[in-house]
C-alpha cells in the first residue's frame, strides 16, 4: 500500500452543519430504461464529523472502524419509484415502489499526495434494499466495488473538490428479478415473457462529482454514465438502454453550525488523535 509520507495539514471545522435547499436531477427510470426523467427534490445539508456517525461529501455513514487507511462503515442509498404507467416498457406491470439500501462498506486508501490534495481509494460498499411501503419487502442487493480520485482544488480552483469513481456493479437474482422480469401474464407482442436471470454482472458505472462549500451555502453537482453491455439481465426486453447518462445539481443553504470545532484534513475528514 502506497502512502505519502507527509500528513495532510490539520484545520478547524464545526461538528456539524445544517442547511436546506433544492437539488435538479434527471434519471432513468430503472437501469436500462430509455425513458429518464427530471426531479426537484429538497437537498438537506447535513455534515457531521463525529467518531461514530458521519455525514459529510461520501454521504451518511455510520463508522465502525476507521484508521489512516482502513475505513469499515454502515453505507445507506436509496431508489426511486417508477410508476408504470408513466413507463411505456412497463405498462401494465406493478409500479416499482421507493426502496432504501442499507449494508457495510470498506473503503482502503491505496494512496495519497503530500498534503492529501489526491486521495486514491478502492471501495467496497454491499447494500441490500428495503421496498419503503406498508409491507416491506426486500428488494434484492448489489455489490459495487470501484476505484475513486479525490482531488483537492483540481487546476487549482481554490475550495472545490473533484471526485472521479469507476467500477462495475453486482447483482443478485432478486434484484434482477425485481427489474428485468416479464412474467407471462404481463407478456405482449412487443414484450415477450423473461425469466429472470441468477446474480452476476450488472455494467460498469463511472461518476464524476464536483462540490464547493462556500460560507454561508454549498453548490454541487455530478454526472453519471452507466454502460450495461454484457450484464446478465441485458436481453431482458425491459432493457432499452445499454448505455445512458444521469446527473443533477443541488444547492443548499446553511443556517446553523456547531460552535464546537474538530481537527479535519483537506477532505473535511476528521483526524484521530
Amino acid at each position: 500500500m502506497l502512502t505519502a509520507a507527509s500528513p495532510a495539514a490539520a484545520r478547524d471545522e464545526p461538528l456539524w452543519e445544517a442547511g436546506m435547499g433544492v437539488a435538479v436531477l434527471d434519471f432513468p427510470d430503472y437501469r436500462g430504461s430509455s425513458h429518464s426523467r427530471g426531479y426537484v427534490l429538497p437537498a438537506p445539508y447535513l455534515v457531521y464529523r463525529g467518531d461514530f456517525f458521519k455525514s459529510d461529501r461520501s454521504g451518511a455513514r455510520t463508522t465502525f472502524f476507521s484508521d489512516q487507511n482502513f475505513d469499515l462503515h454502515l453505507s445507506v442509498g436509496a431508489s426511486l419509484p417508477v410508476s408504470s404507467d408513466r413507463n411505456p416498457d412497463r405498462e401494465g406491470m406493478p409500479t416499482l415502489r421507493p426502496s432504501i439500501e442499507l449494508g457495510p462498506a470498506l473503503d482502503v486508501t491505496l494512496w495519497r499526495s503530500a498534503r492529501e490534495r489526491y486521495k486514491l481509494d478502492v471501495r467496497f460498499p454491499l447494500r441490500a434494499a428495503m421496498t419503503l411501503e406498508s409491507h416491506p419487502e426486500y428488494a434484492g442487493s448489489q455489490f459495487s466495488p470501484h476505484v475513486n480520485l479525490d482531488i483537492h482544488e483540481p487546476l487549482d480552483f481554490p475550495g472545490w473538490r473533484l471526485g472521479l469513481l469507476a467500477g462495475p456493479v453486482f447483482t443478485d437474482a432478486r434484484y434482477n428479478k425485481r427489474f428485468y422480469e416479464v412474467a407471462p401474464e404481463f407478456a405482449t407482442p412487443s414484450r415477450p415473457a423473461y425469466p429472470a436471470p441468477g446474480g452476476g454482472y450488472g455494467g460498469t458505472q463511472f461518476i464524476a462529482a464536483l462540490s464547493k462549500r462556500y460560507p454561508k451555502f454549498w453548490v454541487g453537482g455530478f454526472v453519471r454514465y452507466d454502460q450495461l453491455r454484457g450484464a446478465v439481465f441485458e436481453s431482458s426486453p425491459l432493457v432499452t438502454s445499454k448505455s445512458y447518462v444521469a446527473g443533477g445539481i443541488a444547492i443548499s443553504w446553511i443556517f446553523s453550525v456547531s460552535s464546537q470545532r474538530v481537527p479535519v484534513n483537506d477532505y473535511g475528514e476528521e483526524i484521530r488523535k
